[in-house]
């Protein structure tokens, strides 16, 4: 749940209640990729006022996997975080390996560079990976395409990410929700396509 607290201008500060805490926004979050924010114990983080910790789910799908994560009781137990805990799609990572996935209608294709193995990340199977996990906060799959990019080519990769975040949607809702489902505003640097992401 999102909560408007004041306004400066176009500056917000607001709430995010969660069931694992409350972050007051705008907020630093530390990056725990793997289920841990390097070099910094869970301690550190409580002691430097972190209230949320973001992890990937691309990375802890490949390796711990998100059934031994929930077997073990889940992202929280895991990582010995009692606050909230934000999870991204994979979808950075179909920017970022960009040379060894394959992007269709179905979703992204890619070999792990750890061993090799083909995956399929379909929008439907992140949110199925980021509820596995118990995430506070999840996002829908999309595409996020490499500066500098033509309109045209913007305008088609955003229509991709709001489709499949439809079928994020759909996928959330179908496995109970029980926590935020968060949008990503795509467009790069044209304020009419990121007038329609939004």
């Amino acid at each position: 749940m999102f909560e408007l607290i004041a306004t400066d201008g176009a500056a917000r500060r607001g709430r995010v209640t969660t069931a694992h805490g409350t972050v007051e926004t705008p907020v630093f979050m530390p990056v725990g990729t793997l289920g841990s924010v390097k070099s910094l114990s869970p301690d550190d983080l409580r002691g430097a006022g972190a209230e949320i910790v973001l992890g990937n789910t691309y990375h802890l799908m490949l390796r711990p996997g998100e059934a031994l994560i929930q077997e073990l009781g889940g992202l929280h137990r895991f990582m010995s975080w009692g606050r909230a805990i934000l999870t991204d799609s994979g979808g950075f990572q179909v920017f970022s390996l960009a040379k060894i996935r394959r992007v269709a209608e179905e979703g992204v294709t890619f070999r792990s560079p750890i061993d090799g193995a083909q995956h399929v990340l379909t929008p439907e199977r992140s949110v199925e990976i980021q509820h596995a996990l118990g995430a506070d906060v999840i996002h829908p799959l999309d595409e996020f395409l490499a500066p500098p990019a033509t309109h045209d080519d913007i305008e088609r990769s955003l229509a991709l990410t709001l489709r499949w975040a439809r079928r994020s949607k759909d996928a959330h809702v179908a496995a109970g929700g029980g926590r935020a489902l968060f949008g990503i505003v795509q467009g790069g640097t044209y304020r009419d396509l990121r007038e329609r992401a939004v």
